[in-house]
């Protein structure tokens, strides 16, 4: 999905509780948290509410520092080669995604919200300012992937737009395919700067792992 570049920005309903979005600097505490959400509400896949909570939210964090995840995340973020936010409350992260950005343009990848706090907006909203941000980057091209049409609904309230389907293969032993939807109705010329993003989709897998890795 490709968002164009003259989109306007989304108004989005205030969120509730004390919950704020913000850009995470390689010095904010709230860092760990966002890197570990993430893989927390993608071992609970979809939109739905779920059951995995603070205690799992715990257990991710502490896996992410031992691994380094962290550690090498801040150095990216500090060399300006990516760019994490965060809808916060009560000082953890609820909802986290990341962009990487590269001659202009940026792949907004790990959009994960904690699966006890969702329907609230948060995905939303973190999409959000990570597409502000690489705006005020410089980004001209602005592309995602979604996993499945009820991730995708989400991310067209933001303007992004279905380009293609990316298919993902599993190794032959579980014979499965995921198929990540991103095809349009429109002709793939009327896409916004296509071959660029096409050509990265491509690489939609590999480039979400490694950002979410912090690699």
């Amino acid at each position: 999905m490709a968002l164009d570049p003259g989109t306007p920005a989304t108004p989005l309903e205030e969120l509730s509780g004390n919950i704020s979005v913000r850009i995470v600097g390689a010095d904010d505490p709230i860092l760990p948290s966002a890197l570990a959400v993430p893989h927390v509400a993608f071992a609970e896949p979809g939109t739905r509410f779920g059951h995995a909570g603070a205690p799992h939210l715990a257990e991710a964090i502490d896996a992410r520092v031992a691994d380094g995840s962290v550690k090498r995340t801040i150095v990216r973020i500090r060399a300006g080669l990516t760019a994490v936010a965060a809808a916060v409350e009560h000082g953890s992260a609820l909802s986290a995604g990341q962009h990487p950005l590269r001659a202009g343009v940026s792949e907004i990848v790990g959009v994960g919200t904690l699966p006890a706090a969702r329907r609230r907006g948060l995905a939303l909203a973190v999409t959000a300012a990570l597409v502000a941000d690489a705006r005020s980057r410089g980004a001209a091209t602005i592309f995602l992937s979604a996993s499945d049409d009820d991730v995708a609904r989400v991310y067209a309230r933001l303007g992004f737009r279905k380009i293609g389907t990316a298919l993902i293969a599993e190794p032959a032993e579980s014979s499965q395919l995921l198929q990540v939807p991103m095809c349009s109705a429109l002709p793939l010329r009327d896409a916004v700067a296509a071959p660029r993003a096409v050509g990265a989709l491509v690489r939609g897998a590999a480039g979400a792992d490694a950002a979410l890795s912090g690699q």
